[in-house]
């Protein structure tokens, strides 16, 4: 992978070969990157891309929540958000800014503290705005797109386009983005609130997530989306699956629509066990679960995904 010598001795983040994404997965397994880049800020993330040859594959990483690296890892160039992109400030009286780098919880407390609501649900998202963005991301009966006016993309090239909400054709977790940009903020309208209201209200929500949902473990939040009229979590326990292991994966016994690696799981391991649970809920109920996870990378034959 070559790359303009030039620029690279600008930049200022860091990057590393070979490099192993467990660290940077919440299920903690998975593959290498070929490359890992982890940008200063936005401004160097611009020139970086300005140096990465345009034939490069790139794939974006936030928290790595809603993500599961296969053991062969990934081909081209991963670049890692959080961290980085991680501005987040009060642009006008009732308007926030957030890069793709923030955290949700952040993003949340952050505008109760302002006095501003209607981003509390976002405590309970276990990733970064990027992520949110990307997917629509939602919880607790709130989706990202539901406050969003606008948001920053960048391309291939560095540049860095301003695009209103209105432009994007939005759905339950999922997001018609342009081809070849990607989300790197977004601006989030809000309404004046009551500040106590609202961080009691997150201390509530983050209350009754840990006491449904395995916090403190490595998952990747929820497997599968909702079914229409349904929940995942209760189709997969009433077809007996909840505690199910296969290998080091494990379906939660506290939310079945958790699997959780509890034995060193392998991608593979987590990867068979979601196709054994869509394919048990789909003979047992008819219903076919559609996975919220995004699967990346090569199986250890090399074969993609499937």
């Amino acid at each position: 992978m070559k790359m303009d010598l030039n620029i690279m001795a600008e930049l200022r983040g860091r990057l590393e070969w070979d490099a192993s994404l467990a660290h940077y997965t919440s299920w903690r397994t998975g593959g290498a990157a070929e490359g890992l880049y982890l940008p200063a800020d936005l401004q160097d993330l611009t020139v970086f891309l300005q140096s990465l040859p345009k034939s490069v594959a790139l794939t974006w990483l936030g928290l790595g929540s809603n993500t599961l690296v296969r053991d062969g890892g990934v081909e081209g160039m991963v670049i890692v958000t959080q961290g980085g992109l991680n501005d987040l400030a009060q642009t006008e009286p009732q308007m926030i800014r957030a890069e793709a780098g923030v955290a949700c919880a952040q993003l949340a407390r952050f505008s109760a503290r302002l006095g501003l609501t209607g981003l509390e649900f976002m405590a309970g998202i276990p990733g970064t705005v990027g992520g949110a963005l990307a997917m629509n991301a939602g919880c607790f009966g709130g989706e990202t797109w539901s406050f969003v006016h606008s948001v920053e993309t960048i391309n291939r090239h560095g540049e860095i386009k301003i695009r209103p909400a209105t432009e994007f054709e939005v759905g339950y977790r999922h997001v018609l983005r342009f081809a070849d940009e990607w989300f790197v903020a977004g601006y989030f309208p809000l309404m004046p609130g009551d500040k106590e209201k609202s961080l009691q209200y997150i201390r509530d929500l983050l209350e009754k997530r840990n006491t449904t949902q395995p916090t403190g473990t490595a998952n990747c939040g929820s497997v599968f989306r909702n079914p229409s009229g349904s929940h995942a979590g209760r189709l997969i326990e009433e077809c007996g699956l909840k505690g199910r292991l296969l290998g080091g994966a494990c379906v939660s016994s506290k939310h079945a629509n958790f699997i959780i690696n509890e034995q060193s799981a392998t991608a593979a391991d987590i990867e068979s066990l979601i196709g054994e649970v869509r394919a048990t809920v789909e003979q047992k109920t008819g219903i076919q679960l559609i996975p919220e996870v995004c699967i990346i990378g090569k199986k250890m034959n090399g074969s993609e995904k499937a």
